[in-house]
């Protein structure tokens, strides 16, 4: 279980507007913000703006609801790791009962009123979310299985399909592919981060792949998904999400993508620690331009349609 000892009436500065948003973990909202937007569109189903608006701003308000009690639950550790000791709460700015109470409010108001502008299936799909991202990822599987970025990714990859169900009321294939891709991209994006990172890990005893198989297993896994990545994005260039568009990018970035790979994959370990993390992190910053641009090129390709331009038809 985790230690919130840091919940105590003594704080370093006084908290302001910017801690409290630190605590949603913007960054990785505007992840979950622009992919399910980008369901959203991709969906077949006319949305009013004002509906989709809410729609958006709602699953916003559940991503940051998951970082708050995420930070909450992860405030022991959170202090160990250089990556993660200056959040607001190992910090000292806010205490830890704070986040868990913003969490839960956040994600109350987050589940009720998208249920109220879309529909009860977009909900209790949210609601899910943030329970497999607090409960299954944060609270289970990342400090019991190196497996924990596989399964835990999940959770980052159901916004793109929550932003379809919000517009349809219903699943399809296309969103099961944005969900895939998302799924499949993680584990190579977080163990690059935990290779330039493997200490923090260490230190803080997160049974990351990197500690438990070693930096050689981790390069040998990075290099197998991302040709498992790049078969399925390839791939769902064919389906409805997909078009001349999308296979450009795709193409592009793929072959950008397993170049990366291979060349961590292929390191000498001879090489100088600052050359492998130098490796490591432009692979890193890469795997995030790779998953902009696919959902990017997807956006590009519905916004296409009504003209008659966008897809195979």
């Amino acid at each position: 279980m985790s230690d919130v000892s840091y919940d105590t009436n003594i704080r370093e500065d006084e908290a302001g507007f910017g801690d409290y948003f630190a605590l949603l973990k913007p960054r990785v909202m505007s992840l979950v913000v622009f992919t399910a937007f980008v369901g959203l569109v991709a969906a077949p189903v006319p949305v009013h703006p004002l509906i989709g608006f809410c729609a958006i701003l709602f699953i916003a308000i559940g991503g940051g609801a998951s970082g708050a009690l995420n930070m909450w639950w992860d405030a022991d550790i959170d202090a160990i790791m250089r990556r993660t000791r200056g959040r607001p709460i190992p910090s000292g700015k806010i205490q830890a009962g704070e986040a868990l109470s913003l969490g839960l409010g956040l994600a109350g108001l987050a589940v009720v009123m998208l249920a109220l502008a879309t529909n009860l299936y977009a909900g209790a799909f949210l609601a899910f979310t943030i329970f497999f991202y607090v409960v299954i990822y944060s609270m289970w599987l990342k400090r019991a299985t190196p497996q924990n970025i596989v399964i835990g990714g999940a959770a980052g990859a159901f916004p793109p399909a929550i932003g379809w169900v919000a517009a349809t009321g219903s699943l399809a294939v296309e969103p099961v592919l944005m969900f895939a891709l998302v799924l499949m991209w993680t584990p190579p994006h977080f163990w690059a981060l935990a290779l330039f990172m493997r200490s923090d890990y260490d230190d803080a005893g997160v049974p990351m792949l990197t500690v438990t198989h070693g930096r050689r297993a981790t390069r040998v896994h990075i290099l197998v998904y991302t040709v498992l990545l790049a078969a399925l994005s390839l791939g769902a260039a064919f389906s409805g999400i997909g078009g001349p568009v999308y296979l450009v990018v795709a193409a592009v970035m793929n072959l950008l993508f397993l170049r990366g790979a291979i060349g961590i994959w292929r390191r000498d370990e001879d090489d100088s620690e600052a050359d492998d993390f130098a490796r490591e992190r432009s692979f890193f910053k890469l795997s995030l331009l790779y998953l902009f641009a696919h959902f990017g090129a997807i956006l590009v390709e519905a916004l296409l349609k009504p003209y008659g331009l966008g897809g195979w038809g």
